[in-house]
This record gives C-alpha cells, structure tokens and sequence, in this order.
C-alpha cells in the first residue's frame, strides 16, 4: 500500500510540474530580461515582437494561442513574422511598469496585442474584441489580417518603393 500511495504522489508531482511547464505566462518571469531577449532575437531574424498581454486565468488568452497555432496560415505569419511573447498580468504579479512602458494596453482587457519593432519602439496596440467571430471565438480571417498588416515585412519602406 506505501509502494502504491508513493508512485501515486510521484505521478501527480510529475503532472504538476508539466502543468506548470506548460502555462503559458509566468508570474515570476523577469519582462525586462525577457523582452531584451525577444528584442534581441527579432533584430537578429529581422521580425518584429508581438507581446499578448494576458494570464493563465484569461480563458480568452488560452484560446487565442490554441487558435493561433492550430491554424497553418496563422502560424506561419506568427512565426515568419514576430518572436511572441505572453506578459503576465494576474494577482500574483501585475507587471505594472512593464504595462505602463507598453501604453497601458490593460485598458483594452485580455488578452490585448502590443507589437515592437526591433529596437523596441511600440508600432500598435490591438483590442483583441476586434479579432473575435462574434460567436466565442477569433475570426481567421481578422487575425491574419492584423497579424500580416504589421510584419516587418509590410511596413518595409521598399513594399512602397521609398527607401
């Protein structure tokens, strides 16, 4: 029975961990280190950062990255494009000074989309209410727009033929 009771705490301490291995915030995570490293990563692939703004409690949140990755399209665009980053905001930490930096996106509610260009400049904040279908989930074809419309790709001054 001790032999039973013990894999049985082992079992659940190992789903425990990959529970939290698997959220996709971190309370704890130190934004200012990690966004210089995001910065970083989309100066040297030539991408831009798309920080979604959110918790592991935003239902909104969860569903917006399970949609995001899902779709072939979308994340193509999310990865050919942008280093993403997901900035917690819950109870046990609300990033006050990293939102204040950002403009406050809060206002909009959660999850809510920031993007940067390499260096850090803040080129849009997006409500993601305009994202939606309407019928509880996000609109495939309002996402790619959104997201293709703010690739470093389109806001090439080249695209235009001014450089």
């Amino acid at each position: 029975m001790k032999k039973y009771l013990l894999v049985l705490l082992m079992l659940l301490s190992v789903s425990l961990l990959r529970a939290q291995d698997s959220q996709l915030y971190h309370p704890a995570a130190d934004v200012k280190k990690d966004l210089k490293i995001a910065l970083s990563q989309a100066k040297a692939q030539h991408k831009f950062v798309l920080i979604q703004a959110g918790g592991n409690w935003c239902s909104w949140c969860i569903k917006f990255a399970k949609f995001a990755v899902a779709d072939a399209q979308i994340d193509s665009v999310m990865k050919s494009g942008f280093i993403w980053y997901h900035l917690n905001y819950s109870k046990e930490n609300k990033n006050e000074a990293a939102l204040a930096n950002l403009g406050y996106p809060q206002r909009f509610g959660f999850p809510t989309f920031v993007i940067l260009d390499e260096k850090g400049n803040r080129l849009n904040t997006q409500n993601s209410e305009y994202l939606e279908d309407g019928k509880g989930s996000y609109d495939k074809n309002k996402v790619l727009s959104f997201l293709e419309m703010w690739t470093p790709h389109a806001l090439d001054p080249a695209m235009y033929g001014t450089k």
